[in-house]
């Protein structure tokens, strides 16, 4: 086997995928199985400079440099040869932010992240011109916001892009991005599958009176789908990624993606029908549509996937970390107790303690807003469980309704798809750390929801993987083979996931548990008024 694996590494037969997310910069090394064959990491953290959540240039290098250089001593270690050549690479970051170059390359403005909320006024003004949702941390509410703001920057500004179209450009000397990202920078035509033409021509009709140089869509990248040719790594490119040298120049790269994107081909919920969720500290689903949305929701982003298929994202802030701060105070118990507890044993009971509550988690309400909630419209929140006196008090209904809560805010954003929009789903599948205790929160999840949803095994290295895949699907794929059927077919054919179908009584109690969160939400409300 090793054998196998040393020959295509050496043969060029191997596909690098590198993903900078929020906290981490990944590089993962498939083999012709797609499995990973060598990974490298990085730590980084967000700077807050002059108000504004940023990365520097600098940073940006280090990491993707240090990640690679991880990488090729693991395959030099592992195998005993040195990493000249790859099959092909990919680069994913996270989602929109703005980047915004002047005529000579140079960045004018330091790297606005997602995390900022600085654009309230350009979202609401562009939302409104377009009839179309734009988020705060999308690019073009940055640019915009900018313009409003009257920042001497955007006369300059030669080329507008995100982080993982900056790297590509670098390395390749392309200006481009995959439809996936490019959905986060700008409304998507699903038609053309690039950016919306008659949205462009409202946006420079809107800025006409102040003589910008530019028309927007002089600025922006070109819109590629997963599958088409995206360039090759230059000379100069090569230098940028290997510092030590190595690595060779000519070889092809995949349009770059968002983490969005990438989330979505490694968990193989691409196709029409199937969605992804995400449950940590956060929670967020999304759905594959098969036709456009009525109208424009402020609680439903709409993105695309690598291949330009609509996606509806329904993103809550908060999910597991008040639940895991109350598993905490249960392990402090223990402690006292002189009980020496294993943490997954404790979460394991405890959740499924859980699944012997009453459906409706028996009168019980709680709230998990350890920040704002922008579901519920919070812009800030407190932590709180109450009941009344007649309630069914008890440690199953106790942790069934955090877990409940914990998917609270979720199920608003998907009663607008499931029930307002008539949104079809096969299943859903989940990862994350609500669904490490077997069984359980999946369980909940189906109930919450109504709808199937399973876990996969493998949800493989994450966003690496899943931009290493759109990388092989480049080069691989066969003459008119989409990439549902490369995923299904080559990548995920015969892994197994565990589904779990909704339960009855689960569906009818959680809606019963739903009336009551809407009708608390006042409660939640004077918490953080008089709870400072």
């Amino acid at each position: 086997m090793s054998h196998d694996v040393k020959n295509a590494i050496q043969s060029g037969k191997t596909v690098l995928g590198i993903e900078l997310g929020s906290t981490r910069i990944k590089a993962v090394l498939i083999g012709e199985d797609h499995t990973s064959i060598a990974s490298g990491a990085h730590d980084w953290e967000n700077s807050y400079v002059n108000n504004i959540w940023t990365y520097s240039l600098d940073d940006i290098w280090k990491g993707i440099q240090d990640s690679y250089q991880k990488m090729a001593a693991q395959v030099k270690e592992q195998y005993g040869v040195t990493l000249h050549t790859i099959g092909a690479i990919g680069f994913s970051g996270m989602m929109h932010g703005y980047m915004a170059f002047d005529q000579a390359g140079e960045l004018l403005v330091p790297f606005r992240t997602w995390r900022n909320n600085i654009t309230e006024q350009a979202s609401e003004t562009l939302t409104e011109l377009f009839n179309y949702h734009i988020p705060q941390r999308w690019s073009i509410a940055h640019l915009y916001q900018a313009i409003l703001n009257g920042e001497e920057h955007v006369g300059n500004i030669s080329f507008q892009t995100t982080l993982a179209g900056y790297i590509h450009w670098k390395l390749t000397g392309e200006k481009v991005l995959g439809v996936g990202e490019a959905s986060g920078v700008f409304p998507i035509d699903i038609n053309t599958k690039t950016f919306n033409a008659s949205m462009i021509q409202q946006f420079n009709e809107l800025n006409a009176s102040r003589n910008l140089p530019w028309k927007l869509e002089d600025i922006l990248p070109a819109v590629l789908s997963a599958g088409e040719s995206a360039g090759v790594l230059t000379e100069e490119g090569a230098k940028l990624l290997d510092v030590s040298g190595e690595l060779q120049a000519g070889i092809p790269l995949c349009p770059p993606e968002g983490d969005a994107g990438t989330g979505m081909v490694a968990t193989n919920s691409v196709a029409q029908r199937t969605g992804n969720v995400s449950a940590g500290t956060s929670v967020f689903a999304m759905v594959v549509l098969e036709k456009e949305l009525s109208k424009a929701y402020g609680e439903i982003d709409l993105v695309t996937t690598p291949t330009g298929s609509l996606v509806a994202m329904a993103h809550s802030n908060n999910c597991s970390s008040d639940l895991n701060a109350w598993v905490g105070l249960f392990e402090e118990f223990g402690k006292a107790m002189g009980l020496n507890m294993d943490m997954n044993q404790l979460y394991g009971t405890l959740y499924n303690l859980a699944l012997q509550g009453d459906p409706d988690c028996g009168g019980l309400l709680a709230y998990g807003y350890l920040s704002g909630e922008h579901m519920t419209h919070f812009e800030e929140g407190r932590p709180l469980f109450v009941r009344s006196s007649g309630s069914n008090f008890n440690l199953a209904n106790f942790m069934r309704v955090h877990l409940s809560t914990a998917l609270g805010a979720l199920k608003i954003g998907m009663d607008i798809l499931l029930k307002q929009e008539g949104v079809k789903l096969d299943e859903l599948l989940g990862h994350g750390g609500l669904f490490k205790t077997k069984g359980v929160g999946q369980r909940i999840m189906a109930g919450a929801l109504n709808v199937p949803v399973s876990v996969m095994e493998t949800a493989g290295e994450g966003g690496a993987w899943g931009i290493a895949l759109l990388a092989s699907y480049m080069i691989n794929k066969s003459d008119n083979e989409t990439l549902e059927a490369y995923l299904n077919d080559r990548v995920f054919a015969g892994q197994s996931g565990e589904t779990i179908q909704p339960v009855a009584s689960d569906v009818e109690g959680f809606e019963v548990f739903m009336e009551r969160y809407k009708q608390g939400l006042a409660i939640e409300r004077a918490a953080v008024e008089h709870l400072n």
